[in-house]
């Protein structure tokens, strides 16, 4: 049996003190009440991240796999893709680890209800994203083992009705962010082999960003079209491609790279044309306001054309302008793994493993909550990640760590 551990998670809200050497910590705050239109919270403990090693039955029941531990490394091989390495979030020898920390819980105050509609095919794997077409049609990517299909298409009645295999797409070796364009064309993302590939609504292969399997940094004046860690990609309201990179504060770290085209190493946002001309592309690594060291989270404001920036382990939205110049910054006291606007064009965020989606206002006040926190129960995420709202603004998700998608439905007025 699976067992809740107390811990996990950063929670900028309680002021976080290392005690001792050893990774004790005390904080200042446990919990505070409903204020100023923001629903009351908690920190609550996290639950043992599966990392996809799951089984889910028909209503969302999941199962905990036993897991096999991998064999040892020889000396001198190479570190296996996604390795963490010369990263604070591996861990050290004085900081607590992630799963001995805290996480904020809000209050669910919005009354979504949890439903389970979509069966995925059999076998492991967590789901990073989902999206919808025009048709309402739910796009799946899920973290599959090679040779089975990481790309499904569901229609409005939650029946599989097209599987985009590896012999189309390739194998996505850390499927991550996806979003469809308004042609109804599936983008998705391979953070690990530093890929964005343009799909068709029938399952064809168009267009791939980026070189397979070869990060390193975009240099138009050199015409290097290289692709560093990217994570999520949005559209701009006259069809521009955005695309958020800069996963590599997690592993690897190119920035001491010995590759002279791989080794900037810096989080930043590539704007392209339709067609997919290079426009412009500005860093956050760099020093004085509008900095950012993760772009994990990308969302084009539907009411500006304002980019919004979830700089996931600082804690903090960074906005800029459509053609990239910065506005402001938003803190707060949440994981910025995901963001979004919803159809009446209000910001939401996803918390990552603080397992919530929460509504904002436009100064980043969380102003109400949907999800239970982090577990693998009914309305609960391991990592609540890369999501979308359909026509009667209802949220549907997947689940990093999980394989199962979600339907958050709206409660009726």
């Amino acid at each position: 049996m699976t067992m809740r551990m107390i811990g996990a998670g950063l929670a900028s809200a309680a002021v976080l003190a290392l005690a001792s050497a050893a990774g004790a910590q005390t904080f200042a705050e446990t919990s505070g009440p409903a204020r100023d239109g923001s629903p009351a919270w908690t920190l609550q403990g996290s639950f043992p991240d599966p990392t996809g090693n799951t089984s889910v039955a028909p209503g969302g029941v999941v199962a905990v796999l036993p897991r096999t531990p991998p064999p040892p490394r020889p000396p001198g091989a190479q570190r296996p893709p996604g390795a963490c390495v010369r990263s604070p979030i591996c861990g050290n020898r004085l900081s607590p680890p992630r799963g001995q920390m805290q996480r904020v819980r809000w209050d669910e105050t919005l009354g979504y209800g949890f439903a389970y509609p979509i069966d995925l095919p059999p076998g492991i794997g967590g789901v990073p994203a989902v999206a919808l077409d025009s048709k309402e049609n739910l796009w799946v990517f899920q973290r599959k083992p090679a040779g089975m299909p990481q790309l499904l298409k569901y229609d409005r009645t939650n029946r599989l009705v097209q599987q985009v295999g590896d012999e189309v797409i390739g194998h996505h070796d850390k499927a991550h962010g996806m979003a469809v364009d308004a042609q109804d064309n599936v983008w998705i993302v391979d953070t690990a082999k530093a890929t964005v590939k343009k799909v068709s609504p029938d399952g064809k292969l168009l267009m791939t960003i980026g070189q397979e399997g070869r990060p390193g940094d975009w240099d138009e004046a050199k015409g290097q079209r290289l692709l560093w860690q990217p994570v999520m990609v949005a559209f701009g309201r006259n069809g521009d491609l955005y695309i958020a990179e800069g996963h590599a504060n997690e592993s690897p770290n190119d920035t001491d790279s010995d590759d002279p085209a791989n080794n900037l190493g810096a989080a930043r946002i590539i704007q392209l044309d339709k067609d997919g001309k290079f426009i412009r592309q500005w860093f956050g690594n760099n020093v004085g306001q509008g900095k950012f060291v993760d772009a994990h989270g990308l969302a084009i404001d539907p009411t500006n054309g304002d980019v919004w920036i979830g700089d996931r382990e600082q804690y903090r939205i960074v906005i800029y302008t459509a053609d990239g110049k910065f506005k402001r910054t938003l803190q707060t006291r949440n994981l910025v793994c995901a963001l979004q606007f919803d159809r009446d064009g209000n910001p939401w965020m996803a918390s990552g493993q603080d397992g919530q989606f929460l509504k904002l206002d436009r100064n980043g006040k969380v102003v109400g909550a949907v999800g239970r926190g982090m577990g693998i129960g009914p309305g609960e995420f391991i990592e609540a990640s890369y999501w979308v709202f359909d026509k009667d603004n209802n949220l549907w998700a997947g689940d990093t760590s999980v394989g199962r998608v979600t339907k958050m439905v709206r409660a009726r007025r």
